[in-house]
C-alpha cells in the first residue's frame, strides 16, 4: 500500500498553503494525498472562519473546508489521488493517529502579528512532538513551493549519534526528489573549561572539537549516494542556533527528534524546538527511535 501524504486543513490561509506543499510532495513521490479536517466544532472560531470564506456562519461547514482544499489540490496537481475526511475530535490527537499510516504529515501554522508570528501553533507543536512519521511544518510567512525551490538546498542537522539516522535518510530522499543540494551540517562547541588564556595554546581545544565534528559528519554520510550533490559543513556554535541560521539559504530544514516510547510529554528536544520556532524555511521533524 502506498502511504499517503497527509495534510491538516482548517480553512485558514496557512493551512491552504500547506495543501499546496503537500500536493507537490505527493506528486514528487507518486503518493496519494489525504486531506484531514479535525475539530470539535463548538470550540472552533466559527465567525472568523466564515469571514475568511466569505460566507454566513451558518453555511460554513467542515465539508466546505475539505471540499475547497481538495479543489485547490486538484488544480495544482491534477494527477494526484486525493481523499478527504472530517473527524469530530481534537486535531492534535487525530493527526498523530493519521501519522501511523502516513509517509509524512504536512501542517501550516497561524501567525498572529509582530513578534507573536514567530511562535508556533499549539497543534503543529503537539503533532511534531508526538507523530511517528516525519512532520513538515510551514510557518506563517513561508511560501508554498516544493518543486521549484528558491535555493535548491535541503539542510539536515547531523547529531552526535548520526549512524542509521532517519532524519538523514529523509533528507537524502527529499534532496533527490527535488534535484537539490544536500547540505549536511554538524554543529560543535568547545566547552568553556577547556579554553586557556595562553596565546600559543588558545586554538588547540577548538581544533580538536572541530576535528571530532568532522569525523562524526564523515561517519554519518558514508552511505550517501555518490551521485548526490553533497556539501559538508562543521560550524562552531549551538545546534539550536546554527541550524536556523543555515535555514536562511535553504528550502527545507530537516532535524531529528528522539522518541522514547515510555515518555508521555513533548518529545522534541531543544534543537527541533528551536528549528520549529525560528527557521527561515519549512521544517521537517523526523522521529528517531531511542
Amino acid at each position: 500500500m502506498d502511504l499517503p501524504i497527509v495534510v491538516g486543513v482548517d480553512g485558514s490561509e496557512p493551512s491552504l498553503r500547506a495543501v499546496d506543499w503537500a500536493a507537490d510532495e505527493a506528486a514528487l513521490r507518486g503518493a496519494p494525498l489525504r486531506l484531514v479536517y479535525a475539530s470539535l466544532w463548538e470550540r472552533y472560531e466559527g465567525a472568523a472562519l466564515a469571514q475568511d470564506l466569505g460566507k454566513p456562519s451558518e453555511q460554513v461547514t467542515a465539508e466546505d473546508i475539505v471540499r475547497t482544499a481538495a479543489q485547490r489540490a486538484r488544480l495544482r496537481q491534477a494527477d494526484v489521488r486525493i481523499t478527504t475526511d472530517v473527524l469530530p475530535e481534537e486535531p492534535e490527537y487525530a493527526l498523530v493517529r493519521e501519522g501511523h499510516l502516513a509517509a509524512a504529515l504536512v501542517l501550516g501554522t497561524r501567525g498572529r502579528s509582530g513578534v507573536v508570528e514567530m511562535l508556533l501553533g499549539s497543534v503543529s507543536l503537539a503533532v511534531a512532538a508526538h507523530a511517528d512519521c516525519p512532520v513538515i511544518v510551514l510557518r506563517g510567512s513561508h511560501g508554498n513551493q516544493v518543486r521549484a525551490g528558491t535555493h535548491g538546498r535541503v539542510v539536515v542537522g547531523v547529531g552526535e549519534k548520526a549512524t542509521d539516522s532517519a532524519a538523514l535518510r529523509f533528507a537524502v530522499q527529499e534532496a533527490k526528489l527535488r534535484h537539490a543540494t544536500l547540505d549536511a551540517v554538524r554543529a560543535w562547541r568547545c566547552p568553556a573549561y577547556e579554553t586557556t588564556d595562553h596565546p600559543l595554546l588558545s586554538g588547540e581545544p577548538a581544533r580538536l572539537h572541530e576535528e571530532q565534528a568532522a569525523e562524526v559528519l564523515e561517519r554519518a554520510l558514508k552511505d550517501v549516494p555518490a551521485e548526490m550533490d553533497l556539501r559538508r559543513r562543521t560550524v562552531e556554535g549551538a545546534a539550536r542556533r546554527v541550524l536556523p541560521d543555515a535555514s536562511r539559504e535553504a528550502d527545507l530544514l530537516v532535524v531529528g527528534a528522539r522518541r522514547n516510547p515510555g515518555h508521555l510529554g513533548l518529545q522534541l528536544g531543544r534543537v527541533a524546538h528551536a528549528a520549529l520556532h525560528h527557521s527561515a524555511c519549512a521544517v521537517a521533524v523526523v522521529p528517531e527511535q531511542v
